[in-house]
């Protein structure tokens, strides 16, 4: 089998190499993207870093020699456009946008049109964030203070290697502050910190880090403490927007060893709490994530083992309401501990002429969820029930190489388990057999993903992808029930204990194009280009028959479909960085609360561009986003909530590097005050727009 393979991929590939080998340039010696990124950090290349990305947890990639839709946001971009809001950052990628509640503090991430109820797997530092609550928001939130992250990687489709279990449309990850990002120029001891003062209720916020690392490299050690208490902000018509503050107070602690020259160890803790009225309620969130890690790389092809285990442990509790007094929903808890690991090898060796690399390994984490009430005990969770969910799988994913071709295998069997107890009632509007149940669910599914790319020239790489993925239904959805709080008519919610898991299949047609010196000498332009078309079965959406509601597996396909692209170019004295999404859908709607409407813009636009001046010290440059209309949808059970109009924003930046490690930013977003509703934002009761009007940023940072 290994050589039939082997055979057919040297006849393509020499068929098309023999093609094209008259035009095939020779290879220049040209610095790297990642050489390009440390320059930028120092101001040398780029202000905003030239966009690098992983294709995985473990390690940096070149972005556009990857044949899969992939972007990340580096320190510098989201020190200009993240710091206050993280989902500026990940509108500002094609194909990726974010929940913009008002009120709520967390980051729930969109892809596609896909979010909630673990569609994305978000994570922070590589630990799924699980935390999910129904209340007239999205069906999940991670919560990571933006003064604490160093970047930000998103994959779009299929995962067939670590994170990548029931992940429906793909993942992405929160990197925070580690000792390599405080430590400068080979230092074995530094600091970092940041005073941020904003407008527009924005007020002062502080970040403080630092780290030691041994004489010899064999340990070192980082810490990091933030706070931001910003207040309400007002709209582009100087309304000011009710309920917008917080008062947030995060840290962590990082430890890294090398007990031998092969062996690396890590440990950390990122810890955050927060202090916000959203739903009506003035509520606490926690939210502490642990890991640990090894990697071990003897000297063997064969051999490159890594290994995560973490904990993350997050608790919300409702207190009293606007007005200051209490009901029903007051002094709810929602408990999640999740827990959970992956583990992988990765193996190199030749087949002949073909050359293989082979990641495989094995991933798990489970979910205990424990809803209830200390003020009034017999209302417990009230909509939100209580019961515990894993999810993992074995996975591998294998490149053979030939000349060039590359063709990418894989392979994942991913499972479910769910259990808990609810109570399906007599007059059940659902048709739904009557009775209480003790849940003890379990499925598997194997799905594939096959990649071919080709490298036919050394600036282009054009490739083919279909994959298969499939997503467990999660405890909010099995077991919903209770009824809303309040007075007049009242909803009420139902389970479903026999809903059956999402599956997506679907293509991905994409190419990369890298070309130095293309105007200038010492140039670089960049271009990534990605069409994707996926059917999605059963998909999970919400029905209601009056005032009762109960979550259901839509009846046929739904279909996603759109085009991403992203490019950069930097010339040194001027660069550009532009974005662009085209997403059609036909995904059922639902109401907010029950998996919120989640169709992305019909048309996405950004670009940045900026120039350098005074030997590249300073930077001075903008961004302009075009958000286009956005459907609510109009879907097997009709439209419950109003669609988006289009808009357009302007923002303005500059920064200057001292040589002394001061580093001076001035940040004006909304530059022209414009009264906005942000797509996908979750509306509440306040009828006026809710964009945030024009905002001044001014930024300190100092590192040494």
């Amino acid at each position: 089998m290994a050589g039939t393979a082997a055979a057919l991929l040297a006849a393509f590939s020499a068929t098309v190499a023999k093609a094209q080998s008259a035009a095939a340039p020779t290879a220049n010696s040209s610095e790297t993207d990642e050489e390009l990124k440390k320059k930028a950090a120092k101001g040398q290349t780029s202000f905003l870093a030239p966009i690098t990305v992983t294709a995985a947890p473990e390690g940096w990639k070149n972005p556009f020699a990857t044949p899969a839709p992939v972007s990340s946001a580096g320190e510098d971009e989201i020190q200009l456009f993240g710091q206050r809001n993280l989902g500026n950052v990940l509108r500002a990628m094609p194909g990726t946008f974010s929940r913009d509640s008002i009120q709520n503090a967390g980051l729930s991430v969109n892809i596609r049109g896909l979010e909630g109820s673990g569609r994305v797997n978000t994570m922070i530092d590589g630990v799924r964030q699980n935390f999910r609550f129904t209340g007239h928001e999205a069906q999940g939130f991670a919560y990571v203070d933006p003064a604490l992250v160093a970047g930000v990687d998103v994959t779009r489709g299929a995962i067939s290697t670590a994170g990548g279990a029931g992940a429906l449309v793909g993942s992405a990850n929160v990197r925070t502050l580690g000792v390599d990002d405080i430590l400068t120029d080979g230092k074995n001891w530094g600091a970092l910190a940041t005073l941020t003062w904003g407008s527009n209720g924005v007020g002062f916020s502080e970040m403080a880090a630092g780290a030691v690392r041994s004489a010899g490299g064999g340990a070192a050690i980082a810490g990091a403490i933030s706070y931001a208490n910003p207040d309400n902000y007002k709209n582009g018509d100087g309304i000011e927007v009710p309920y917008t503050g917080q008062d947030r107070l995060s840290g962590l602690v990082k430890g890294e060893f090398a007990p031998t020259d092969d062996l690396t160890v890590n440990v950390g803790a990122v810890l955050y709490t927060n202090d916000f009225l959203a739903n009506s309620y003035n509520q606490n969130i926690r939210s502490d994530t642990y890991t640990a890690g090894f990697n071990w790389d003897p000297d063997s092809e064969l051999v490159n083992v890594s290994g995560h285990f973490y904990v993350n442990d997050v608790k919300m509790t409702y207190g009293d309401n606007a007005a200051g007094t209490a009901n029903t929903t007051s002094g709810r808890v929602i408990e999640d501990l999740g827990i959970g690991f992956d583990l992988s090898n990765t193996s190199k060796f030749n087949l002949g002429n073909v050359a293989v690399s082979s990641t495989y390994g094995v991933e798990y984490f489970h979910d205990d969820v424990d809803a209830y009430n200390t003020w009034t005990p017999n209302s417990e969770g009230g909509v939100n029930p209580s019961g515990n969910s894993g999810i993992g799988g074995v996975f591998s994913e294998t490149t053979f190489t030939y000349n060039i071709v590359d063709v990418i295998a894989g392979l994942r069997y991913d499972f479910y388990t769910l259990d808990g107890t609810t109570n399906v009632p007599s007059n059940n509007l659902a048709g739904l057999p009557a009775g209480n149940y003790d849940l003890d669910q379990s499925e598997g599914r194997v799905d594939p993903r096959i990649t071919l790319a080709l490298n036919p020239y050394e600036w282009l790489q054009p490739y083919v992808t279909y994959a298969e993925t499939f997503r467990a239904p999660t405890i909010s959805e099995t077991m919903l029930g209770g009824i809303h709080p309040g007075s007049g008519p009242t909803n009420s919610y139902s389970p479903n204990p026999f809903l059956e898991p999402e599956i997506a299949k679907g293509w991905e047609f994409g190419a990369n194009i890298k070309k130095d010196g293309l105007l200038t000498e010492g140039d670089i332009f960049r271009l990534k280009a990605n069409y994707y078309y996926q059917n999605i079965e059963n998909y999970i959406a919400v029905q209601n028959v009056g005032y009762v509601w109960w979550f259901v597996n839509t009846p046929g396909t739904s279909v996603i479909k759109g085009l991403e692209l992203e490019a950069l170019y930097d010339a040194g004295f001027a660069f550009a960085n532009v974005s662009y999404t085209h997403a059609e859908s036909n995904l059922p709607p639902t109401q907010n609360g029950l998996g919120v409407a989640s169709y992305l813009p019909d048309n996405v636009f950004a670009l940045t561009a900026g120039a350098r001046f005074l030997e590249r010290r300073l930077t001075v440059g903008g961004r302009v986003n075009y958000v286009g209309n956005t459907d609510a949808g109009q879907g097997f059970f009709g439209s419950t909530v109003a669609d988006w109009d289009a808009y357009t924003l302007v923002d303005a930046f500059a920064n200057y590097k001292f040589d002394n490690g001061l580093d001076l930013s001035l940040n004006v977003t909304n530059i022209f005050d414009k009264a906005y509703t942000p797509a996908l934002s979750t509306l509440s009761s306040w009828t006026g727009d809710t964009g945030r009007g024009r905002t001044v940023l001014l930024t300190a940072k100092m590192q040494f």
